[in-house]
């Protein structure tokens, strides 16, 4: 309580002070974040990122991700100012709104796309854990962190071209062999889509095993 007087809680849309039952948003910001409204039975912009590439099974995004704006401005808190309950955040919210999706209780893991140990060790956290665990938590699976391994520390791919995001992608994830891997449906869960050049190379890693289906879910999509 004293922490909250000396240092009061503000927006991270648009830096006013938080009052009572506001909690990274206010409402007034929260009502503004650009929900895509997509969901686990109806075809959308996520889905045909992924056709003829990838037999992916289903494919969402919570928000939509725009060169300015509150989605914007909250990932780069996410990823790089050490703001990790962000990812909480949006994962309480897009979990409360999947709950009761009955496609998703059948996901037995969810795993979000890994860091490499380096990226990983720099950083302190994976942008995407937090909110994996909160949906894994809402949707009733178990979240694993173990299965994915990425071999090859590529350099942020925020301001590259879509050519040269599916060539840093392609070869820099791997099964762990080390894992089990007694499941039959993943649901994969990254930051930011935008090409869909990270979420191919997982899925194929992943598409390895045998009988085995990969759902998509991102944070943001890149209209």
């Amino acid at each position: 309580m004293i922490n909250n007087i000396l240092l009061p809680q503000v927006c991270f849309g648009c830096n006013t002070q938080l009052f009572g039952g506001e909690h990274i948003l206010c409402a007034v910001c929260r009502h503004d974040v650009p929900l895509t409204d997509h969901n686990f039975l109806e075809e959308n912009t996520v889905d045909r990122i992924f056709y003829g590439r990838i037999p992916i099974k289903k494919a969402a995004a919570f928000v939509f991700f725009s060169k300015n704006g509150i989605v914007k401005n909250l990932l780069h808190w996410l990823k790089y100012k050490n703001q990790e309950q962000i990812g909480g955040f949006f994962g309480d919210w897009c979990g409360a709104l999947l709950k009761n999706d009955g496609t998703l209780k059948k996901v037995d893991v969810v795993v979000p796309v890994p860091l490499h140990r380096k990226k990983l060790k720099k950083r302190g956290y994976n942008q995407s854990a937090l909110f994996a665990k909160k949906i894994a938590s809402s949707i009733g699976a178990d979240y694993r962190d173990d299965l994915l391994l990425k071999t090859i520390n590529t350099k942020t791919q925020t301001k590259k071209d879509r050519q040269l995001r599916w060539e840093n992608s392609k070869e820099a994830f791997q099964l762990n062999p080390k894992a089990d891997s007694s499941f039959k449906h993943v649901l994969l869960v990254d930051d930011v889509i935008t090409t869909g050049a990270t979420i191919e190379s997982c899925a194929k890693a992943l598409l390895q095993l045998k009988n085995v289906d990969v759902s998509v879910l991102s944070i943001a999509v890149v209209p």
